[in-house]
């Protein structure tokens, strides 16, 4: 089994990468020539280039045949809508993801310590180190950063793209407000080893990294910790979910614990009714589900400062 050593070793040997960029994303299209040129500037030789515009019609041909070739370095400048598409491809492969935050919440950056800056992020690329870590597994399908149910599956496919360019994050925040005037909770039950939850909400959460919206989730929460997280945004009330957002960002340093979260290592997830399935921002099937983390599933170029466990 190849290291981590061995992977930076050849990184740094070869100094080739493949460049896939999604131009549609908040900032893609504005900085996918920088972010070439920056790489270049670096020693990088960049072997082949993708621009992609339509990512749900381009990925599922595009990735597969990339994951073929195995890079040494694949660079992917996208939200987290596309790298969660590409974490699926990369998992268990020898090729090395390097990440540049080009969305709009950049929840998998931000998991990951990167700067959100591209001259900063680039530089993570060129002097940063490689680590291993989790992804989660949904229904046979990994993901990076989170699996959401409820009012997230509307605000997603109803968040329009020029509105995520204008005012970045807002966007999901003002989509959000006006989709829970007319949102239906939800019971769902969550079970989890020995232990079920039975919760009604507008919105569960099971999260595989640490930022969800742009803010921490909790103090302990990691993309390597072997672990998953469980929480709702409120109960039955809309104005319990807006009470919930609220408390959440102001108490993202607190410990899981303290929130009264559900920390395991997989789940099975039913609802009063089918609903939607969020995956980092896509809509991929409908309840029920079962999710599970895969530790050490990804390696991927993160900053010195990043503990790797």
């Amino acid at each position: 089994m190849i290291t981590e050593q061995q992977l930076q070793e050849r990184l740094q040997r070869e100094r080739r990468l493949t460049l896939l960029i999604n131009v549609r994303s908040r900032r893609g299209a504005a900085m996918h020539q920088q972010a070439r040129a920056s790489l270049e500037s670096r020693g990088w030789t960049v072997g082949a280039e993708h621009l992609v515009d339509d990512p749900a019609a381009q990925l599922p041909d595009l990735l597969p045949r990339i994951a073929a070739e195995a890079p040494a370095l694949l660079v992917v400048g996208s939200g987290d809508g596309t790298v969660s598409h590409v974490v699926h491809h990369l998992a268990h492969s020898t090729t090395v993801l390097g990440y540049l935050p080009l969305g709009t919440t950049n929840n998998f950056g931000r998991s990951l310590g990167l700067p959100l800056r591209l001259p900063d992020a680039v530089e993570v690329i060129s002097s940063g180190k490689v680590a291993d870590i989790d992804l989660g597994l949904v229904d046979g399908r990994h993901f990076a950063n989170l699996v959401s149910i409820g009012i997230s599956g509307e605000v997603a496919g109803r968040t329009s793209h020029r509105l995520k360019r204008r005012i970045g994050r807002n966007a999901y925040a003002l989509t959000g407000a006006r989709t829970l005037l007319r949102h239906t909770p939800f019971t769902a039950e969550v079970r989890s080893g020995t232990t079920t939850w039975r919760v009604r909400t507008h919105q569960l959460n099971i999260a595989n990294g640490s930022v969800h919206a742009g803010t921490p989730i909790a103090v302990d929460a990691s993309l390597n910790d072997r672990l998953l997280m469980a929480y709702t945004l409120g109960g039955r009330s809309r104005f319990s979910t807006v009470r919930a957002t609220v408390r959440q960002a102001l108490t993202a340093r607190q410990p899981s614990e303290y929130k009264g979260y559900l920390v395991g290592g997989d789940f099975s997830v039913s609802t009063d009714r089918p609903l939607p399935v969020d995956v980092d921002g896509e809509i991929v099937g409908q309840t029920p589900i079962d999710i599970r983390v895969v530790p050490k599933a990804l390696h991927v170029l993160v900053p010195q400062s990043f503990v790797d466990t």
